[in-house]
């Protein structure tokens, strides 16, 4: 199924059903009065976020939503029916958004959440409603009201703890398929990751959903590669894993080409709790390995851990101080230092 976490769609609510100009007409009864009914409401347009969706691609292929008119009303008192809602199923963690992409509308960030997108127009009164002692015999009846239109945003940012950044082929998607049973796509090239990817991942007794999404270049904040379009499915994560690739030249400078996007990025991602980690160090000689770390943690300020998606080296040191931070047992402390240092052999 093709990713998609963003859509622009119309919505209108039903209109509501005149009323009925109508008049009791019954042998026997001369002077029957006036019976014409309500009109029924318009039907609402409600958006609920639901369980076992993880993309917007059903508002691909339409992109239209209009609620039911309600009925008129008829004589003899009868009101007319109420218009069917229309309710927009999304994923959990979706934003709705104004046609300006400014103003929040709402933000379905649990399963359940349920919000009101526009209101169905009120039924007019029949006839009846206007007898009066002046007026036993009103011949005057009110359309319903029009409901309510308008152009929404939909944009989904996936609900995920942890959020794994880096530069492109810096083995985010080996890491996730190492240690969850996500089938992300690896190969020796870069961008091979183009929508993001979920996995649950298991540490001893903890469990947290992890998300790895496409790698960051200089110049992602003004559209380069793949822009920084996905750093908003890692707006919500408690915790960053920041993947630096141990066989590049400089990683300094690939950690800080990341920071400085995250930072022209916003959203309050600079300022989140983060995990350094040199990956790929299997293909390191221990001299090489011991310069890069050292260089890495002089441009982060922080321990660096050391590992290999491939071969799990250091894996579990990286996922007990990720599941620390998700659940709120760590301080800055806690994550200074890994508990065993990993060296190749």
């Amino acid at each position: 199924m093709k990713f998609l976490d963003q859509a622009k769609i119309y919505i209108r609510s039903g209109d509501g059903g005149a009323g009925a100009v109508s008049f009791r007409r019954e042998k026997f009864i001369e002077y029957g009065g006036p019976d014409g009914g309500d009109g029924g409401r318009g039907g609402d347009v409600w958006a609920v976020a639901a369980e076992g969706l993880n993309t917007l691609i059903d508002y691909r292929y339409q992109q239209n939503f209009r609620a039911k008119t309600g009925g008129h009303g008829m004589g003899q008192n009868r009101h007319g029916a109420d218009g069917a809602d229309v309710v927009l199923k999304v994923p959990v963690g979706t934003q709705i958004l104004d046609e300006d992409r400014e103003e929040l509308l709402a933000d379905l960030a649990h399963e359940g959440d349920r919000v009101l997108l526009a209101k169905g127009g009120n039924g007019g009164f029949g006839n009846a409603h206007f007898k009066s002692s002046v007026n036993q015999a009103p011949r005057r009846a009110n359309p319903g009201l029009a409901g309510q239109e308008r152009t929404i945003w939909l944009r989904l940012k996936l609900i995920a703890d942890a959020g794994l950044i880096g530069l492109p082929n810096a083995g985010k998607s080996t890491f996730l398929r190492a240690v969850s049973a996500a089938t992300p796509k690896v190969a020796d090239y870069p961008f091979t990751t183009l929508h993001p990817h979920l996995g649950v991942v298991t540490i001893d007794t903890d469990r947290f959903v992890l998300a790895d999404i496409p790698g960051l270049i200089e110049g992602a904040a003004e559209g380069a590669g793949l822009g920084t379009r996905f750093l908003g499915h890692v707006e919500r994560c408690a915790a960053l894993l920041h993947l630096v690739d141990g066989t590049e030249e400089n990683v300094a400078e690939a950690y800080r080409v990341v920071r400085r996007e995250l930072a022209a990025y916003g959203g309050g991602l600079e300022q989140k709790r983060e995990i350094v980690a040199l990956n790929k160090v299997d293909a390191l000689d221990p001299d090489t390995l011991k310069k890069r770390k050292a260089a890495l943690k002089r441009a982060c300020k922080s321990n660096v851990y050391a590992l290999s998606g491939v071969s799990g080296a250091g894996v579990k040191e990286v996922l007990r101080a990720l599941v620390a931070i998700v659940r709120g047992r760590s301080t800055e402390d806690d994550i200074a230092a890994p508990a065993e240092e990993w060296s190749p052999d």
